[in-house]
């Protein structure tokens, strides 16, 4: 079996906006994946500085952090075997245009700049944007009654 690797998960305030929380997050479960952590929140300006930190200096940086602590976001702990590439499937291409037909983006999304959900890029980032966004807090691990029998 792979190994579980967790993710951050950002619904971005369009999609909260939209209503579309229940949606998304449906397309992680039935995928098979693990919610393990959420919050809603409005994320704040260092939070949203430490996580868009590759981008400081760009033409759009400021953009970035005006939208993402424009009003609330919900963040998610998703976990699974290969969480990532999983993740990063179900949301589809940066640019909803590009994305695949089914995916959250192609399905939902409009433009680029409001593409409604960000998801770790690898591992490392997962544990980085986790420790950013859940601050101090015990993420917590726990098996489904199910996991033993359909996953294997």
């Amino acid at each position: 079996m792979a190994t579980v690797e967790r993710s951050l998960v950002i619904i971005k305030p369009d999609a909260v906006q939209r209503g579309l929380i229940g949606a998304i997050v449906e397309r992680y479960e039935r995928r098979g994946l693990k919610i393990v952590a959420m919050r809603m929140h409005v994320v704040d300006r260092g939070m949203a500085e430490r996580h868009y930190q590759e981008h400081e200096g760009k033409p759009f940086f400021a953009g970035l952090i005006d939208f993402i602590t424009s009003s609330p976001a919900v963040s998610l702990v998703v976990e699974g075997p290969n969480a990532i590439k999983i993740i990063r499937d179900t949301n589809g291409a940066t640019k909803p245009f590009e994305a695949t037909p089914g995916s959250i983006r192609a399905d939902f999304g409009l433009a680029t700049g409001r593409n409604l959900v960000h998801a770790s890029d690898s591992v490392e980032s997962g544990e980085r944007e986790i420790a950013n966004f859940f601050p101090g807090a015990t993420v917590p691990s726990w098996e489904r009654a199910c996991d033993t029998w359909i996953l294997e």
